[in-house]
């Protein structure tokens, strides 16, 4: 007959798959490994959650710097885009802003 490997130890395998690259015990150690890949997707989980916060808070910096050297908040800008209808996010405005200057004070001039 052939011989059955157990499932607990695909899983242990696979386990420290995901454990490649810590350090010493935690990649070696099953229960170490394991509580060491459960805190790495918590932080993971959360780091994801950050990113999207860390990003539109430099949007929002850049347009404040563009708009303060148009003589203008960043506030007053947005205010004035809503007011206007003009339906451009942060994101899209924050590159035109770093990028394409001219059209920037394209889209400043069309809101004051």
């Amino acid at each position: 007959m052939a011989r059955v490997k157990s499932v607990a130890s695909r899983k242990h395998r696979e386990l420290l798959k995901r454990a490649k690259g810590f350090k010493q015990a935690r990649r070696t150690r099953i229960q170490t490994a394991k509580e060491a890949v459960l805190h790495a997707g918590m932080y993971a989980y959360i780091g994801r959650k950050n990113k999207k916060r860390d990003l539109r808070a430099l949007w929002i910096t850049r347009l404040s710097a563009a708009a303060k050297e148009k003589g203008s908040s960043y506030s007053k800008f947005i205010a004035l885009l809503k007011k206007d209808k003009i339906e451009i996010d942060r994101k899209i405005l924050s590159d035109i802003a770093a990028t394409d200057p001219k059209t920037f004070d394209t889209i400043f001039k069309e809101v004051t």
